[in-house]
């Protein structure tokens, strides 16, 4: 077991705190004129996803939290579960989908995304940073529209609405940045 005192927190850091994994969003030394150090941080509990401000000793000490990543393939869901195939072992993993959040909007069969396991358990599944997704849905593209502004709303095959510019067309498949949310530029053919 390896243990990290709150003096050395940084941040990304994932560590075990009453019964909870917890990793650190923002963290601040602070040094009072009068008074004892002592370390201000923004934690998230990675099961829940909920953020809390804390201030630490210094010297508290922390057992850290052993986390492990895989890339694995989306293979089919069955009502509020999604089975992930691992690429290793073939083995399909099921995942609750109040665990896939907002990776929903991106991810199709054979997406890859990682999955990030607590003691065997997954608590987060996200999708490659860059998705190439069908239009199924939006209004006639504007010829010639290229180098005017402005843009449309376009779903996309999972559901997720996204804005193009006016050129883009139904039936097309552009390139989305999943860590925004945005439209980055056609796919290439």
């Amino acid at each position: 077991m390896a243990f990290i005192s709150a003096g050395d927190f940084r941040k990304g850091i994932t560590f075990e705190m009453d019964s909870t994994v917890q990793v650190i969003v923002d963290f601040q030394h602070v040094k009072p004129g009068k008074g004892a150090a002592f370390v201000r941080t923004k934690i998230r509990n990675v099961m829940t996803g909920g953020v809390i401000e804390r201030t630490f000793n210094p010297n508290e000490k922390f057992e850290l939290a052993h986390i492990d990543r895989k890339k694995m393939t989306f293979s089919y869901n069955d009502g509020d579960l999604y089975y992930f195939m691992d690429n290793e072992s073939y083995d399909l993993i099921p995942v609750s989908k109040t665990l896939l959040e907002d990776a929903l909007n991106f991810i199709k069969e054979n997406s890859m995304v990682e999955i990030a396991f607590f003691k065997n358990s997954a608590f987060s599944v996200e999708p490659e940073n860059f998705v190439e997704l069908q239009i199924v849905d939006c209004e006639p593209g504007i010829a010639g529209a290229t180098a005017q502004p402005g843009s449309k709303s376009a779903t996309l095959e999972t559901g997720y609405i996204v804005q193009v510019p006016l050129f883009i067309n139904n039936g097309e498949i552009i390139r989305i940045d999943t860590r925004t949310g945005t439209y980055m530029s056609k796919a290439k053919s």
